[in-house]
This record gives C-alpha cells, sequence and structure tokens, in this order.
C-alpha cells in the first residue's frame, strides 16, 4: 500500500467581534480556539478585549467531530468541537492550519489601515497552533499570548528568528488541572535555558479564560 496526498477545497469560517468600520480599528487579534471547542466559544470567552478599537477574530480549526466524551451519547445529540490538529498525518495537518491562519490573517488586514499591530492568542491546544504560526514568521505577530499551554514542543527557543521578535506572554492559571505546577516549572526551565524573551503572567482560575487578565495582557486597566 502507498499514500498519495491531495490538496482539495475546504470552507472554513471565523467568528468576529469588533467595530464594523476598519476605521475605528487600532489593533488585530487572532484567537485561537481549544481542542474541543469551537470560534464561537472563544470569541465569547474574549468579550473583556472589545472595546471599540479590536477586531477580534476566532478562526476555527479545520477538524471538527462529534464530541461524545462523558456520557454515551448518539451523535445527533452529541456536541460538536474542533480540533487543530491529531498525530495522523501531523505535517500535513500542520501545515494545512498555517495555510489557513495565514489566509484569515491576510483577508482581515487587508482592510485595515497599514501599522495595525497583530496579536496572537492561542488557549489550550490553540497555543501550539499559535506559537508555530508566529514561528513561521508569515504574519507580522507583535505580540503571542499562550494561555493555558506551553509553546509548541518542537520550537526552537534559542534560534534567531521571527519567534523572538515577537513579544511572548505565557499565561496559566493557578489552578488549572492540565498544566500542573510541575510542567510549568519544565516549561520555565526550557524557556530560561534558551534565553527566550516572555512574561509569565498567573491568575486565580483554572483552564479558561479570565477578563482582568486578558484586560491586563492587552494592556488596559484590570
Amino acid at each position: 500500500m502507498r499514500e498519495e496526498h491531495f490538496v482539495t477545497r475546504r470552507t472554513a469560517r471565523c467568528v468576529v467581534r469588533g467595530p464594523a468600520d476598519a476605521r475605528h480599528v487600532r489593533e488585530l487579534w487572532m484567537v485561537l480556539h481549544g481542542y474541543g471547542q469551537l470560534a464561537a466559544g472563544i470569541a465569547a470567552g474574549c468579550a473583556a478585549l472589545d472595546d471599540g478599537t479590536r477586531w477580534i477574530v476566532a478562526p476555527e480549526a479545520l477538524s471538527r467531530f462529534y464530541d461524545a466524551r462523558g456520557e454515551v451519547r448518539r451523535h445527533h445529540e452529541a456536541p460538536v468541537g474542533a480540533s487543530w490538529m491529531t498525530r495522523e498525518d501531523r505535517l500535513a495537518e500542520i501545515e494545512d492550519y498555517l495555510h489557513w491562519l495565514q489566509q484569515a490573517y491576510e483577508a482581515f488586514a487587508e482592510r485595515l489601515a497599514p501599522g495595525v499591530p497583530l496579536t496572537v492568542l492561542g488557549f489550550s491546544q490553540g497555543a501550539a497552533a499559535a506559537s508555530r504560526w508566529a514561528a513561521s514568521g508569515r504574519a507580522p505577530v507583535a505580540h503571542l499570548v499562550c494561555w493555558g499551554a506551553s509553546l509548541a514542543p518542537e520550537l526552537d527557543l534559542s534560534a534567531q528568528g521571527a519567534l523572538r521578535r515577537s513579544r511572548c506572554t505565557i499565561v496559566i492559571g493557578e489552578r488549572d488541572e492540565f498544566v500542573t505546577p510541575s510542567k510549568v516549572e519544565a516549561e520555565r526551565a526550557r524557556l530560561a535555558a534558551a534565553g527566550f524573551p516572555h512574561e509569565f503572567v498567573g491568575f486565580a482560575g483554572g483552564h479558561r479564560l479570565d477578563d482582568a487578565t486578558l484586560r491586563r495582557v492587552a494592556g488596559g486597566a484590570s
């Protein structure tokens, strides 16, 4: 048996918050949801950023599925979630979503005045996607925010490149059940060993977004 790969059409979607008139936009935020979420969920969770000067664009991952975690449900009753990738055909899936993120970014950036800064926030599984996109250098990421997760494990943090040209903030809740203190310690050691510039922000919460912390990371009042 052998595998053959093809590029095929795929319709994707974004959920957008912010002013209808692009002339009022001073910042562009691309927010990437976590595993099993949809774009609408993270767009709703970023309401604290919606101050009339930002476009908050939530691209949705390309792989949707019926989420039957917990009790067994019939598919027509199960909620629908999405995933950025799995381990199956991993490199092709990464390339597909990098292409999709770039396409989404360009579609919104071309409507804005030159020089509007781009912030990319990745929550949970979306943090790996966000950091890979920033590292690719395809978009001018001014600020990378990895929330409830670390940067993608395979990235060379010691290398000089696009990733180091972005300001990087890592946000972890003090009661995050997925990012344990030992994982936080290991990631901070990895960043220190690479001499990778970053800011670490904690908050009193679990594996979720937090309004006051979002405003702090964005540079507004808490």
